[in-house]
C-alpha cells in the first residue's frame, strides 16, 4: 500500500494538483502570517519621533513605527514553508532580510544613523544583490527597438564586471528612491502594490521559481499592512519596509531578463524619491540648484504647493504610475 501511495503522489496528475494546492496555501500564509504579527506584534514595535521638516511630519509622532521588519517576516516565513527553495531564493531572502534589518535598526535607535553608515551598508547589500544577480541570472539582458506599431525585445550580452556594477547600482537607487517616497500615509504601499502587479504579469520562469509567485506573495504581505496604514495611519513601516520594498523591486526586475521594465514600473518611484536625490547630489558635489520651486519629494511639493489632501496625493500618483505600466504592456510586442 505504501508503494502504490508513493507511486500515486509521484504521477503527473498528483504532482499537477499538489502545486496549485501549494499556491494557495503560500498565499494565505503569506497574508495570514502578516496579519498576525501586525496584531501580536504592534505594541512591542518602537514609536515614531516626528519628522521636523517632512510635511505634516509632526501628526506620525507616537505611531507604531518599523512594522516593515513584520511584513517582511511573514514575507520570508511563508516563502521558506511554501516555495521550492534554492540557492537563488535563499540568498534573495537573505538580501531582504539584510536590507530590513539595516533600515529597523536605524528606526529602532534613540539617534539616526549617520548619511555615510547607511551608504556603506547599502554598497554592500547591493554588490552582494548584484553578484547573486549574475550568478542566477547571468550577464544577458533583453533591451528593447520599436517595430511596427510595438516594443520588441532583443538580448544583449553584457560583460560580467559591467553588469554586477549596474545591477548593484540598481538595486542601491531602488533602495533609496523607495525609502524617499515613504511620507505620505499608505502612499509607498500603494505604488507597490501596482508595481507588484505589473512584475507579476511579466512573470515567466527565472531559475525554476515563478517571478510572478513571488510578486504575488510580497503584494499579499503588504495588503494586511496597508489595512493600518491607510490614512489616517496607525501604523508605518519605517526604513524597514522601504528599504527592503526597494530592493524586491530591483530583484525582480534582474530576475525577470527585462530589467529596463524597472524605469516604466517604478517611474513614479523614481521621479517622486530620485528628483529629491537628484537635487542635493547636485548641490553638494558641484553646487548646482535645480528645480528651485519644486519641492522634493514630489509628493511634498503636491500636498504643499499644489494643497492636494494625502488621499488626493496617493490616488492621482497610483493612477499615473497604474496608467504607464498599462501603456508598457501594450507596446509589447
Amino acid at each position: 500500500m505504501i508503494t502504490q501511495l508513493i507511486e500515486h503522489l509521484s504521477s503527473p496528475d498528483a504532482t499537477s494538483a499538489f502545486y496549485p494546492i501549494m499556491d494557495t496555501l503560500y498565499c494565505i500564509a503569506c497574508a495570514g502570517l502578516t496579519l498576525f504579527f501586525l496584531l501580536a506584534l504592534r505594541n512591542r514595535m518602537p514609536a515614531d519621533q516626528g519628522r521636523a521638516f517632512a510635511v505634516n511630519g509632526a501628526l506620525s509622532k507616537g505611531k507604531t513605527r518599523g512594522v516593515g521588519l513584520l511584513f517582511i517576516m511573514g514575507f520570508v516565513i511563508a516563502t521558506f514553508l511554501f516555495v521550492p527553495l534554492s540557492w537563488e531564493v535563499a540568498v534573495v531572502l537573505i538580501l531582504l532580510l539584510a536590507s530590513m534589518l539595516t533600515g529597523f535598526l536605524d528606526d529602532a535607535g534613540s539617534t539616526p544613523w549617520s548619511g555615510l553608515k547607511k551608504g556603506l551598508l547599502d554598497l554592500v547589500i547591493s554588490l552582494g544583490a548584484g553578484f547573486a544577480a549574475w550568478g542566477f541570472y547571468g550577464s544577458t539582458v533583453s533591451v528593447y527597438r520599436i517595430f511596427g506599431s510595438g516594443l520588441t525585445p532583443h538580448t544583449l550580452d553584457i560583460p560580467a564586471p559591467i553588469y554586477i556594477i549596474l545591477a548593484a547600482a540598481l538595486v542601491w537607487g531602488s533602495i533609496n528612491v523607495v525609502n524617499c517616497t515613504d511620507g505620505v500615509d499608505g502612499l509607498c504601499t500603494s505604488l507597490t502594490l501596482v508595481t507588484l502587479t505589473g512584475f507579476a504579469f511579466l512573470g515567466g520562469y527565472a531559475s525554476g521559481v515563478f517571478s510572478s509567485q513571488l510578486a504575488v506573495g510580497f503584494a499579499l504581505c503588504l495588503i494586511p499592512y496597508l489595512w493600518f496604514n491607510a490614512s489616517p495611519s496607525t501604523m508605518l513601516m519605517g526604513d524597514a519596509g522601504s528599504r527592503a520594498i526597494g530592493l524586491f523591486l530591483a530583484m525582480l526586475a534582474l530576475r525577470s531578463g527585462h530589467v529596463l521594465c524597472y524605469i516604466p514600473f517604478c517611474l513614479v518611484f523614481i521621479l517622486d524619491g530620485g528628483l529629491g536625490l537628484l537635487k542635493l547630489a547636485l548641490l553638494r558635489s558641484v553646487k548646482i540648484h535645480i528645480l528651485k520651486n519644486t519641492r522634493t519629494p514630489l509628493h511634498d511639493h503636491a500636498r504643499k504647493n499644489l494643497q492636494w489632501a494625502d488621499a488626493k496625493t496617493v490616488f492621482r500618483f497610483v493612477i499615473v504610475q497604474a496608467g504607464i505600466i498599462f501603456l508598457t504592456f501594450a507596446l509589447f510586442r
